[in-house]
Order: C-alpha cells, then sequence, then structure tokens
C-alpha cells in the first residue's frame, strides 16, 4: 500500500508516492496496555530491572482507609510491567516495587531500599499513568512518565 504525499519545490508542485508502514506487533501491543504502567531502569548497571515483583494498590475512598492490592506483576526482560489493570478509577494509588528480591537476584548484596512505595493520585481515570522508576541500590527517582 501506497499514500500520496504532495510538496512544494521551488514555485512547482511536485507528487510523490511513499509506503504506507503498518505498526509492528510489539507498537500494536502497546496500544492494549493497563491505563497504569511502569518502567524499571537500573541505573547503577545502566539497563532495564528485569523480574522486579510489582504490586499495586488503591487506598479506599477516605483518608486514612486501608490499601487494598488491586493487582500485581513483574516486570519484564524490558523492565516494563503493562498489564497491571483492564480499567481504571480515580483515586489514590500505590506501586510497591520489591527491590530487595531484585537486588538479591542480581547479587547485589548492600542497599538501603528493600522495597519502594510510589503513591499518585487519579483524577481523570480515562488517561494513561505511567510511573517509571530509576533505581540503584542506594538511591531512586520517579516521575509521571507518557
Amino acid at each position: 500500500m501506497h499514500s500520496s504525499r504532495l510538496s512544494v519545490i521551488g514555485r512547482h508542485l511536485t507528487h510523490t508516492e511513499s509506503p504506507v508502514v503498518s505498526p509492528s506487533p510489539l507498537a500494536m501491543s502497546a496500544n492494549r496496555t493497563s491505563p497504569i504502567t511502569t518502567h524499571v531502569l537500573d541505573t547503577s548497571l545502566g539497563r532495564p530491572a528485569a523480574d522486579v515483583p510489582v504490586k499495586l494498590f488503591r487506598r479506599g475512598e477516605r483518608i486514612g482507609q486501608e490499601w487494598s492490592q488491586v493487582s500485581s506483576g513483574q516486570t519484564n526482560s524490558d523492565g516494563r510491567c503493562n498489564g497491571l489493570l483492564n480499567s481504571l478509577e480515580a483515586g489514590v494509588y500505590k506501586i510497591t516495587f520489591e527491590t530487595a528480591t531484585y537486588f538479591n537476584k542480581n547479587g547485589i548484596r548492600q542497599y538501603f531500599y528493600p522495597h519502594i512505595d510510589i503513591v499518585f493520585e487519579i483524577h481523570d481515570p480515562s488517561q494513561h499513568y505511567h510511573v517509571p522508576l530509576l533505581l540503584n541500590p542506594f538511591g531512586y527517582s520517579t516521575y509521571r512518565g507518557s
């Protein structure tokens, strides 16, 4: 399949055709991910953090209510966890990363954070929320990704 493109070169209008590229199966599957996703990168090793256990919790409606686990997963070989939820509601959520499991599995015996909790609030459930984690044995950073 080809698509047409009109271009102006100097004062002349030209017509070219270029092939239409279909999305790869990986790109197509990226469109069918959970409304909450995460990606863990090990900055001390300069690579994705594979096999990090991840738990997703939602807090009750009122401040002070208990956390309820709504999902769990594990990062893949690219450090991603894309299948945590099928649908999303407004509220306060927490992702817990079991970093001690990851560090121990990778022979890292000295670390400061055995687990990391990232708490965030969702106001618009129609949006996608990506919560990346940049990790090393003695520190971490996070932000709202895209």
